[in-house]
């Protein structure tokens, strides 16, 4: 069974978000990231959760960032 990827739009910058990542760059050790959790605009995930922000799909990874995974597109019909 396929589990379901949450739609969450676009970062908030007022509003409480992990670090987003590309999947090729290391965490800087000064960054204060929390284990176990990832947030996005104020909402916990746990680790290995993945969400949609706009058509980017973000996984939830070890030390609280998201890494991105590329990109989902809209099925749309075929005509």
């Amino acid at each position: 069974m396929a589990k379901q990827v949450v739609q969450v739009g676009a970062p908030d910058p007022e509003r409480r978000t992990s670090p987003i990542l590309d999947g090729y760059e290391e965490l800087s050790l000064d960054m204060e990231l929390e284990a176990g959790t990832c947030y996005f605009n104020d909402t916990a995930y746990p680790i290995g959760t993945y969400v949609l922000s706009g058509d980017e799909l973000l996984h939830g990874e070890e030390r609280g960032v998201w890494v991105r995974k590329g990109e989902m597109r809209p099925n749309t019909p075929e005509q």
